[in-house]
Protein backbone atom coordinates (compact mmCIF):
# COMPACT_ATOMS: atom_id res chain seq x y z
CA UNK A 1 0.00 0.00 0.00
CA UNK A 2 1.23 2.89 -0.86
CA UNK A 3 -0.09 6.86 0.17
CA UNK A 4 0.62 10.75 -0.55
CA UNK A 5 2.62 12.66 1.59
CA UNK A 6 3.83 16.14 1.53
CA UNK A 7 7.29 16.80 3.01
CA UNK A 8 8.67 20.31 2.98
CA UNK A 9 5.89 21.18 0.59
CA UNK A 10 6.21 18.73 -2.12
CA UNK A 11 4.36 15.48 -2.48
CA UNK A 12 6.37 12.74 -2.30
CA UNK A 13 5.08 9.05 -2.51
CA UNK A 14 5.94 6.81 0.80
CA UNK A 15 5.14 3.79 2.31
CA UNK A 16 2.12 3.66 4.60
CA UNK A 17 3.43 1.02 7.62
CA UNK A 18 1.82 -2.07 8.19
CA UNK A 19 3.89 -3.71 10.63
CA UNK A 20 4.46 -3.57 14.53
CA UNK A 21 7.75 -4.65 13.97
CA UNK A 22 8.99 -2.00 10.92
CA UNK A 23 12.21 -0.76 12.25
CA UNK A 24 11.53 3.06 12.28
CA UNK A 25 8.37 2.10 14.38
CA UNK A 26 10.68 0.21 16.60
CA UNK A 27 12.74 2.88 16.96
CA UNK A 28 10.39 5.32 17.84
CA UNK A 29 9.19 2.98 20.59
CA UNK A 30 12.53 2.69 22.47
CA UNK A 31 12.35 6.77 22.64
CA UNK A 32 9.47 6.62 24.31
CA UNK A 33 10.94 3.77 26.72
CA UNK A 34 14.28 4.91 27.29
CA UNK A 35 15.90 8.04 28.70
CA UNK A 36 18.95 6.92 27.64
CA UNK A 37 18.13 6.01 25.07
CA UNK A 38 16.51 9.32 24.05
CA UNK A 39 19.89 11.55 25.26
CA UNK A 40 22.13 8.85 23.18
CA UNK A 41 20.31 9.59 20.24
CA UNK A 42 19.59 13.46 20.88
CA UNK A 43 15.79 12.39 20.47
CA UNK A 44 12.67 12.48 21.33
CA UNK A 45 9.30 10.96 20.68
CA UNK A 46 5.87 12.75 21.40
CA UNK A 47 2.08 11.73 20.95
CA UNK A 48 -0.88 14.04 20.59
CA UNK A 49 -2.75 16.30 17.55
CA UNK A 50 -2.07 19.80 19.30
CA UNK A 51 1.35 18.62 21.29
CA UNK A 52 3.49 17.88 18.23
CA UNK A 53 2.58 20.51 16.25
CA UNK A 54 3.91 23.02 19.53
CA UNK A 55 6.72 20.97 20.04
CA UNK A 56 7.72 21.57 16.07
CA UNK A 57 7.37 25.70 16.40
CA UNK A 58 10.73 24.89 19.11
CA UNK A 59 11.90 21.78 18.13
CA UNK A 60 13.46 20.14 15.25
CA UNK A 61 10.72 17.91 13.40
CA UNK A 62 12.59 14.67 12.29
CA UNK A 63 9.88 12.56 11.48
CA UNK A 64 5.84 12.31 12.00
CA UNK A 65 3.41 9.45 11.80
CA UNK A 66 -0.39 9.42 11.44
CA UNK A 67 -3.06 7.16 11.16
CA UNK A 68 -5.66 8.38 8.22
CA UNK A 69 -8.51 9.09 10.66
CA UNK A 70 -5.75 11.88 12.12
CA UNK A 71 -4.90 12.96 9.08
CA UNK A 72 -8.43 13.32 8.33
CA UNK A 73 -9.67 15.58 11.21
CA UNK A 74 -6.43 17.93 10.65
CA UNK A 75 -4.84 18.17 7.09
CA UNK A 76 -3.16 20.55 8.46
CA UNK A 77 -0.17 18.08 9.52
CA UNK A 78 0.59 17.48 5.89
CA UNK A 79 2.65 20.86 6.06
CA UNK A 80 4.51 20.34 8.75
CA UNK A 81 8.56 18.94 8.31
CA UNK A 82 9.91 15.72 8.14
CA UNK A 83 9.63 12.77 7.03
CA UNK A 84 5.85 11.87 6.87
CA UNK A 85 4.13 8.36 6.91
CA UNK A 86 1.07 7.04 7.78
CA UNK A 87 0.62 4.07 10.07
CA UNK A 88 -2.35 1.94 10.30
CA UNK A 89 -4.56 1.86 13.47
CA UNK A 90 -2.66 -1.54 15.15
CA UNK A 91 0.69 -0.01 14.22
CA UNK A 92 -0.53 3.24 15.82
CA UNK A 93 -1.68 0.95 19.26
CA UNK A 94 2.25 0.44 19.58
CA UNK A 95 3.38 3.97 19.39
CA UNK A 96 0.56 4.71 21.94
CA UNK A 97 1.56 6.28 25.24
CA UNK A 98 -1.77 6.87 26.34
CA UNK A 99 -5.36 4.72 26.23
CA UNK A 100 -7.30 7.35 23.74
CA UNK A 101 -4.49 7.94 21.41
CA UNK A 102 -5.24 10.65 19.11
CA UNK A 103 -3.31 8.72 15.81
CA UNK A 104 -0.27 11.19 15.99
CA UNK A 105 3.58 10.62 17.04
CA UNK A 106 6.35 12.75 15.97
CA UNK A 107 10.19 11.47 16.31
CA UNK A 108 11.84 15.22 17.05
CA UNK A 109 15.52 16.30 17.83
CA UNK A 110 16.44 17.54 21.50
CA UNK A 111 17.98 21.31 22.19
CA UNK A 112 20.76 21.34 24.29
CA UNK A 113 20.76 24.88 25.55
CA UNK A 114 24.06 24.75 27.78
CA UNK A 115 24.92 27.84 30.36
CA UNK A 116 25.91 30.43 27.87
CA UNK A 117 22.07 30.63 27.31
CA UNK A 118 21.98 31.42 31.13
CA UNK A 119 24.86 33.83 31.18
CA UNK A 120 23.76 35.81 27.94
CA UNK A 121 20.07 35.84 29.26
CA UNK A 122 21.42 36.91 32.70
CA UNK A 123 23.41 39.51 31.57
CA UNK A 124 21.59 40.82 28.81
CA UNK A 125 17.77 40.80 30.44
CA UNK A 126 16.55 44.28 31.33
CA UNK A 127 14.90 44.31 34.66
CA UNK A 128 16.24 41.11 35.21
CA UNK A 129 15.96 37.33 33.85
CA UNK A 130 14.20 34.65 35.78
CA UNK A 131 15.04 30.94 36.32
CA UNK A 132 13.74 28.18 37.61
CA UNK A 133 15.87 25.30 39.13
CA UNK A 134 14.48 22.09 40.20
CA UNK A 135 16.65 19.33 42.27
CA UNK A 136 15.58 15.86 42.35
CA UNK A 137 11.78 16.42 41.39
CA UNK A 138 10.75 12.61 40.46
CA UNK A 139 7.65 12.69 39.33
CA UNK A 140 6.98 13.38 35.32
CA UNK A 141 3.57 15.51 36.02
CA UNK A 142 5.37 17.92 38.58
CA UNK A 143 8.39 18.36 36.63
CA UNK A 144 5.91 18.64 33.40
CA UNK A 145 3.66 21.82 34.90
CA UNK A 146 6.34 23.51 36.42
CA UNK A 147 8.20 24.10 33.13
CA UNK A 148 4.78 25.01 31.61
CA UNK A 149 4.67 27.04 34.34
CA UNK A 150 7.27 28.76 34.02
CA UNK A 151 6.95 29.56 30.49
CA UNK A 152 3.20 30.80 31.47
CA UNK A 153 5.26 33.57 34.05
CA UNK A 154 7.75 34.77 31.74
CA UNK A 155 10.87 33.23 33.37
CA UNK A 156 13.88 32.28 30.98
CA UNK A 157 15.18 28.88 31.89
CA UNK A 158 14.61 25.62 33.51
CA UNK A 159 17.68 24.02 34.95
CA UNK A 160 17.32 20.25 36.18
CA UNK A 161 19.59 18.53 38.28
CA UNK A 162 20.43 14.94 38.80
CA UNK A 163 17.59 12.90 39.40
CA UNK A 164 14.61 14.86 37.89
CA UNK A 165 12.19 13.25 35.95
CA UNK A 166 13.27 13.69 31.67
CA UNK A 167 11.53 16.78 30.49
CA UNK A 168 11.43 14.33 27.34
CA UNK A 169 9.52 11.74 28.47
CA UNK A 170 6.18 10.83 26.95
CA UNK A 171 4.73 11.76 30.65
CA UNK A 172 6.22 14.85 31.07
CA UNK A 173 5.67 16.18 27.41
CA UNK A 174 2.02 15.47 27.98
CA UNK A 175 1.84 17.71 31.52
CA UNK A 176 3.98 20.63 29.94
CA UNK A 177 2.14 20.49 26.22
CA UNK A 178 5.29 21.83 24.98
CA UNK A 179 6.41 24.53 26.86
CA UNK A 180 9.75 22.42 26.91
CA UNK A 181 9.96 24.04 23.29
CA UNK A 182 9.51 27.39 24.05
CA UNK A 183 11.50 27.91 27.42
CA UNK A 184 15.11 26.55 27.56
CA UNK A 185 15.74 23.69 30.02
CA UNK A 186 19.09 22.55 30.98
CA UNK A 187 20.51 19.22 32.68
CA UNK A 188 22.52 20.85 35.01
CA UNK A 189 23.74 17.65 36.98
CA UNK A 190 24.90 18.73 40.54
CA UNK A 191 21.90 21.79 41.59
CA UNK A 192 24.27 23.03 44.68
CA UNK A 193 27.76 23.35 41.93
CA UNK A 194 24.72 25.07 39.34
CA UNK A 195 23.44 27.38 41.95
CA UNK A 196 27.30 28.55 42.40
CA UNK A 197 27.61 28.88 38.95
CA UNK A 198 24.54 31.60 39.18
CA UNK A 199 25.29 33.36 41.92
CA UNK A 200 28.74 33.93 40.14
CA UNK A 201 26.73 35.47 37.51
CA UNK A 202 25.22 37.42 40.08
CA UNK A 203 21.61 35.98 40.35
CA UNK A 204 19.93 36.16 43.51
CA UNK A 205 19.05 32.26 44.34
CA UNK A 206 16.17 31.62 46.89
CA UNK A 207 15.76 28.24 47.97
CA UNK A 208 12.34 27.11 48.45
CA UNK A 209 12.60 25.11 52.50
CA UNK A 210 10.22 24.78 55.39
CA UNK A 211 12.26 25.75 58.04
CA UNK A 212 14.99 27.79 58.86
CA UNK A 213 13.35 30.29 56.13
CA UNK A 214 11.48 33.25 55.58
CA UNK A 215 7.64 33.61 54.92
CA UNK A 216 7.15 35.41 51.39
CA UNK A 217 6.13 38.68 52.40
CA UNK A 218 7.60 39.66 55.07
CA UNK A 219 11.16 41.10 53.69
CA UNK A 220 11.45 42.78 50.31
CA UNK A 221 13.20 40.01 47.89
CA UNK A 222 15.02 42.59 45.54
CA UNK A 223 16.84 40.60 42.39
CA UNK A 224 20.76 40.42 41.83
CA UNK A 225 22.08 42.29 38.82
CA UNK A 226 22.02 38.99 36.93
CA UNK A 227 18.48 38.26 38.03
CA UNK A 228 16.24 35.83 40.28
CA UNK A 229 16.10 31.91 40.73
CA UNK A 230 14.13 29.79 42.33
CA UNK A 231 14.90 26.63 43.53
CA UNK A 232 12.34 23.52 44.61
CA UNK A 233 13.01 20.38 45.73
CA UNK A 234 11.18 17.10 45.97
CA UNK A 235 8.04 16.10 47.75
CA UNK A 236 9.73 13.15 49.96
CA UNK A 237 12.90 15.41 50.68
CA UNK A 238 12.59 18.94 50.14
CA UNK A 239 16.30 20.04 48.50
CA UNK A 240 19.40 18.85 49.61
CA UNK A 241 21.42 20.52 53.01
CA UNK A 242 24.25 21.11 50.37
CA UNK A 243 21.52 22.74 47.99
CA UNK A 244 20.12 25.03 50.70
CA UNK A 245 23.25 26.32 52.35
CA UNK A 246 24.63 27.23 48.42
CA UNK A 247 21.39 29.78 48.09
CA UNK A 248 21.48 33.07 48.91
CA UNK A 249 18.53 32.84 50.98
CA UNK A 250 15.63 30.35 52.05
CA UNK A 251 12.06 31.44 51.61
CA UNK A 252 8.35 29.68 52.72
CA UNK A 253 4.73 30.16 51.39
CA UNK A 254 2.79 31.09 54.27
CA UNK A 255 -0.03 28.56 54.89
CA UNK A 256 -2.73 27.40 57.25
CA UNK A 257 -2.24 24.69 59.67
CA UNK A 258 -4.56 22.55 58.53
CA UNK A 259 -2.30 21.25 55.42
CA UNK A 260 1.56 20.88 56.02
CA UNK A 261 2.95 21.47 52.78
CA UNK A 262 2.30 21.71 49.16
CA UNK A 263 3.04 19.13 46.10
CA UNK A 264 6.07 20.44 44.16
CA UNK A 265 3.92 21.41 41.20
CA UNK A 266 1.56 23.64 43.47
CA UNK A 267 4.03 25.15 45.48
CA UNK A 268 6.62 25.82 42.81
CA UNK A 269 4.27 27.23 40.31
CA UNK A 270 2.92 29.73 43.49
CA UNK A 271 6.63 30.79 43.78
CA UNK A 272 7.16 31.16 39.85
CA UNK A 273 3.93 33.93 39.95
CA UNK A 274 5.09 35.62 43.27
CA UNK A 275 8.69 36.04 41.51
CA UNK A 276 7.51 36.67 38.00
CA UNK A 277 8.83 39.69 37.09
CA UNK A 278 7.81 40.99 33.53
CA UNK A 279 6.00 38.50 31.32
Amino acid sequence: MRASLLVYGVNKLAECITSRDNAKIKYACKLAQSAAFRNQEKSFLAEGLKLCPELAKGCPLKVIYYTEKALAKSPELESLPGEHYLVQPHVAEKLAQVDSSQGVFAVFGMPEPGWETVASVSAQKQGGARFLALERVQDPGNVGTLIRSAAAFGFDAVLLSDGCASPWSPKTLRSSMGAAARIPVLEVGSMAQAVQKLRDLGVLVLAAALYNSVELGAQPVQPGPGGLCTVIGSEGQGLSEETVRACSKAVRIPMSDRVESLNAGVAGSVLLWQFRGEC
